[in-house]
């Protein structure tokens, strides 16, 4: 029944995502966001905030708007608003916006439980408010809260609403699994019932995560023949979320071949600005977004991509401005292990190989991780060199901290047997160790990476004396990797972190030196 229309993709991100639980954006956040997400991923449309929520609010859409009505996109900006007289659409129309997108009850226990009305009346209500919005020349969307829970306890109710609603100038009929109660079965009948019986109507669904559908709702929704999806960044929202954004891009580009305008090689990008500004870490197994979805780790994979991309499929991660990458562990052969040297400019042997794949085996049958980052070591120990010989040992150390006064540190270092000595002060102590540190390589004329991130957790409810675990992210002649320290001291932690990538960085180039003079 449903022809492949261009389908609507509207991102709530800054509205519904921002109730997730601790997670609250500021003006600049919002306003970048929403440039990214409009700009550089081009949804059509924005759901940026609440009515009335408080005066900081009202100034941030102010901001948003001015900046899109500057850009030609005023009518892509949409804030929700309540049925409560004047009040909402006044708040919106001070604020700049052009569209609300008006709450209404979609389910008769709703409406009598909370609003204590008739549908008759509350209908009236909606109408008057629709009037007065097309006073001030702003457009209606209609928001039908818990649509999903009338559609199964109260159709009728349903029927009524729309039926008296569907001449008003209300431009899209929002269906909102509120409650986040329905499954795919439920989705699709309940989304082909309102298309079949309205026809020329515009209606958006709006799925929640509670029971781990919502992709999977949106996907039946779309199937039933709905114009637009609501998604959010990441996955945020009330509760378990909404439908994540990356996910529904691919399902529907993949398996229902529709049209949308989103720009998926800028997702990623958009994805890790919200988790910096949430605060809400992306799982490393999230689908498209997360660090590990890209990655594989049988051996089996590896050498079957190798010979003809055996085990790709249409999420390429091209498409997402990703990479693929090979895991190290117990599962991985020679090919996993051969390409991770490539990434790192490095051949073996045949008979080294060998050993090293078993070495890397080995070492992950005993559940430690194993990353590209480790294979100098472990390919150096397959050539007798002891792991435990570290060509830069940082011998001493001094860091010192005082009010008033800038941060320094003094450091000893060993550089393959030669002693060298560095001094600096920093922002902070670990600033002041590592200009220390910089300062002896500069002396030497030794290249050195870039510290891209910088990430600091401890375990989950550890006290103040827990372990802390620092990852930092380096960039070393546009190549990319991390190192772990883990101490109770975060200073400590983050100077094992750095000792491990000096050492990283010196054992390859010992190597590589080995095997010139091998040559």
């Amino acid at each position: 029944m449903n022809e492949l229309r261009s389908l609507e993709i509207m991102d709530t991100t800054l509205r519904d995502g921002e109730q997730t639980s601790g997670v609250s954006f500021n003006a600049d956040e919002k306003l970048g966001v929403a440039k990214l997400l409009l700009k550089s991923v081009k949804v059509d449309r924005l759901e940026v905030a609440s009515a009335r929520v408080s005066e900081g609010e009202f100034q941030t859409v102010k901001r948003i708007t001015k900046w899109a009505e500057e850009n030609g996109m005023i009518d892509k900006i949409e804030v929700l608003g309540f049925i409560d007289g004047k009040a909402s659409l006044d708040w919106i129309y001070k604020s700049g916006a052009r569209v609300v997108n008006l709450l209404s009850k979609g389910s008769l226990k709703h409406l009598q439980g909370q609003l204590r009305k008739t549908p008759g009346q509350h209908v009236q209500d909606v109408k008057d408010a629709v009037a007065y919005a097309e006073e001030l020349g702003i457009k209606v969307n209609l928001y039908l809260e818990d649509w999903s829970n009338g559609m199964l306890t109260s159709r009728d109710y349903v029927w009524y609403l729309l039926d008296e609603l569907q001449n008003e100038n209300i431009q899209r009929f929002m269906l909102p699994d509120t409650l986040g109660v329905m499954n795919q079965v439920q989705a699709f009948d309940f989304c082909y019932a309102c298309r079949e019986r309205y026809p020329k109507l515009h209606f958006d669904f709006h799925a929640h995560n509670d029971y781990d559908l919502a992709l999977a709702n949106v996907y039946s929704s779309v199937l039933a023949g709905v114009n637009g999806i609501h998604t959010t960044v990441n996955g945020l929202g009330e509760r378990a979320g909404n439908a994540p954004l990356a996910s529904v891009v691919g399902v529907i580009k993949d398996h229902l071949s529709r049209q949308i305008n989103v720009n998926e090689e800028k997702i990623n990008t958009v994805s890790r600005i919200v988790e910096t500004f949430s605060g809400v870490r992306i799982p490393a197994n999230k689908p498209l977004v997360g660090e590990n979805v890209f990655t594989q780790t049988c051996g089996v994979h590896a050498d079957g991509d190798s010979k003809d991309d055996l085990y790709f499929n249409r999420l390429m991660p091209e498409r997402f401005g990703r990479e693929r990458k090979y895991a190290l562990g117990k599962t991985s052969g020679k090919a996993n292990i051969k390409k991770n040297l490539e990434e790192l400019g490095m051949t073996l042997e045949e008979e080294t190989m060998k050993k090293v794949t078993q070495k890397v085996i080995e070492l992950g049958d005993k559940k430690e991780s194993v990353t590209t980052e480790d294979l100098p070591y472990i390919v150096s120990d397959v050539l007798n060199q002891s792991m435990e010989e570290m060509p830069i040992v940082i011998k001493h150390y001094s860091l010192s901290l005082s009010k008033g006064m800038r941060p320094f540190a003094s450091v000893n270092l060993e550089i393959n047997g030669q002693m060298h000595e560095g001094t600096a002060s920093g922002d902070g102590q670990y600033d002041a160790f590592m200009n220390a540190i910089w300062s002896v390589y500069e002396q030497l004329g030794k290249d050195r990476p870039v510290l891209k991130d910088y990430f600091v957790r401890i375990p989950p409810g550890g006290k103040t004396d827990a372990l802390v675990e620092t990852l930092i992210t380096w960039d070393f002649n546009g190549r990319e990797f991390k190192t772990r320290g883990l101490d109770p001291d975060q200073v400590e932690a983050a100077i094992k972190a750095t000792a491990r990538m000096l050492n990283l960085l010196e054992q390859q180039n010992n190597v590589e030196y080995k095997k010139i003079k091998t040559e």
